[in-house]
């Protein structure tokens, strides 16, 4: 007979992983994202046997991390991901890496060999003896938190702990090591919850009190500036602080430009938004930047991404900064809580609202034509943009990856209003979108598009399976141009030419998804139209749908290192004449 957690509860004891799994649904967690293993299966069982929160089984751990991940950022709850031992485990690191660069609160159970076994000859030991590594160390640098649960009665400050510094400024990840015997044995049940249930705040998570120096020093400045450009980052929609970001954009009369991974927390339609800055933005945010007094950073430190190409009109700007962090640029700064933080500064300007001056807007980039031979062959990336944007619906969620197509996404494709646009720039991980987006639309029920080439479909795209697995409302978009693409274009523009490796023989990836999964609405879109088309009808599904359209390798993106060299072409100029910006 199955003994179940609410009779041991009866008794006084319970499995650590039972207990485990009940705090994580008290907290509101709904799924945890995962691949099994012997060392982290007593986990999963509990989560099967509590029905509380959904296991969800991913075909690679990195996935998975970006599935919490997606999930956190969506929700603004915490992302929990569960992985075994040994290579299991070792997958979660570049993931982790992301959630800990972006600051995303995600908390990793990673399962360990038991703990008789360290030290002699266990499989997978990573226990730090007898020679073998020490995961410790290896999680160290890419969280938070982390610590090892050796005995099964520390777990709930152990957890406590890890869940604080999770959701704690600066957010990230917290790691859990679980020796096999510890997650199986009984402890007592606590007498109070290890973690704060949904919406209360984790007791060393509270927010830092506003310097009053620091605020009448802002606001005075702010005050007396004639035009201003806020340019917002990420931690605004971290923070829920959109409204009030709104508000002290009116009340300054301020343009507002947004940060590549931050095209969401101001409205892309609004007559006050000045575009993308950094290397993949417009051309008026550094013209109203020129024309700015004061610059104001409103939760973004403002690294090179988002900075490139402006460093010299920053640096005859006063630069003003609210958020949680100091920025990557000199300026004064107000930290603390960053919705607390705006509200603050509005209230001590006039309330009326000031005109916002004219400027051109987020005016694409014009950048050179595919190559007449391709033309009718390929979709250029502005048509196919187009086309994304035609058919997204506004409640949608956007998950942007990385290369040429990502450029192109970021640059040209308004954000939903309703939605998140993420686009993971922390690491910058090819192939982050697939989990990510899976881990969104499985969270928040809501049809999500991730837009992705072909390089990164290879490197993460069998996750597919996954949401035909779940049905999760994902609808996959592939830009296939046979290539890495941008590291072609750096090869052609930096280094003499291109090298034929990173050049793919041709590949129907439409046909093989088709062919894979007989369930899936899948698409190879010839042209513009029927990219459209195929949107819509994925709009009205429950499921996963997949479409694929052929784009051009040679097409040259909006991604301001790439062009100095594109102008020195039409105009003669060397490109050392024109000025490069280096990424990377």
């Amino acid at each position: 007979m199955t003994t179940t957690t609410s009779e041991l509860r009866e008794a006084g004891t319970v499995r650590l992983v039972d207990h485990l799994a009940a705090e994580l649904a008290r907290a509101g967690v709904t799924h945890v994202f995962g691949v099994g293993g012997a060392n982290i299966e007593d986990l999963y069982d509990a989560v099967h046997r509590g029905g509380s929160v959904r296991g969800v089984v991913a075909k690679h751990e990195f996935s998975a991390v970006t599935m919490a991940d997606g999930y956190a950022r969506t929700t603004r709850r915490l992302g929990v991901v569960a992985a075994t031992s040994g290579g299991g485990a070792m997958n979660l690191v570049p993931g982790l890496a992301e959630a800990y660069a972006s600051r995303v609160p995600v908390l990793a159970l990673v399962g360990q060999p038991p703990t008789g076994q360290e030290g002699h000859g266990a499989f997978q030991d990573s226990s730090g003896k007898a020679g073998s590594f020490d995961a410790l160390e290896v999680f160290a640098p890419v969280s938070r938190f982390c610590a090892r649960v050796d005995e099964a009665d520390s777990l709930p400050e152990l957890l406590s702990r890890a869940v604080a510094a999770a959701q704690a400024d600066p957010r990230g990840p917290a790691v859990l090591l679980l020796p096999k015997d510890v997650q199986q044995a009984q402890i007592q049940v606590p007498g109070r919850a290890a973690v704060p249930p949904p919406g209360v705040p984790a007791p060393t998570a509270s927010a830092s009190r506003l310097g009053t120096a620091a605020l009448t020093a802002v606001s005075d400045v702010l005050h007396g500036a004639g035009h201003v450009l806020v340019i917002a980052g990420e931690e605004v929609a971290a923070a829920n602080a959109r409204t009030e970001l709104a508000e002290l954009a009116r009340r300054l009369g301020a343009w507002v430009a947004v940060t590549p991974d931050a095209k969401d927390v101001f409205d892309n339609r609004d007559p006050r938004f000045a575009g993308v800055a950094g290397v993949m933005g417009h051309a008026n945010v550094e013209d109203c930047l020129r024309r700015a007094d004061v610059c104001l950073l409103v939760g973004t430190r403002l690294p090179l991404l988002a900075r490139g190409g402006l460093d010299r009109a920053l640096a005859t700007t006063e630069v003003v900064c609210l958020g949680s962090e100091p920025p990557f640029v000199a300026g004064t700064a107000l930290g603390g809580n960053l919705r607390d933080a705006l509200g603050a500064v509005a209230t001590r300007l006039p309330s009326h609202p000031r005109p916002c001056p004219p400027h051109t807007g987020p005016l694409p980039t014009p950048m050179p034509s595919p190559p007449p031979q391709t033309r009718g062959r390929t979709t250029p990336y502005t048509q196919a943009v187009a086309a994304v944007e035609a058919a997204l619906p506004q409640d949608a969620h956007v998950f942007v990856d990385a290369g040429n197509a990502g450029a192109s996404a970021i640059h040209l494709l308004p954000a939903p209003r309703h939605g998140r646009f993420v686009v993971a720039v922390g690491m910058g991980g090819m192939g982050y979108t697939f989990g990510a987006g899976i881990g969104a639309a499985l969270a928040t029920g809501r049809r999500t598009y991730v837009l992705a080439g072909d390089g990164a479909f290879f490197m993460h795209g069998m996750e597919v399976h996954t949401a035909v697995e779940y049905a999760a409302p994902v609808t996959f978009v592939i830009f296939n141009n046979n290539a890495h693409a941008m590291c072609a274009l750096r090869e052609q523009f930096l280094q003499g030419g291109i090298r034929s490796h990173d050049l793919f023989a041709r590949t129907d990836l439409a046909a093989g998804m088709a062919a894979a999964f007989p369930s899936l609405e899948v698409t190879g879109a010839a042209d513009a139209t029927q990219l459209r088309t195929a949107l819509l009808r994925s709009n009205a599904t429950g499921g996963p749908a997949f479409v694929a359209v052929a784009c051009d390798p040679r097409e040259i993106p909006p991604f301001l290192p790439f062009q100095p060299f594109t102008e020195a072409a039409e105009s003669k100029e060397s490109s050392d004449e024109r000025g490069v910006v280096h990424v990377g």
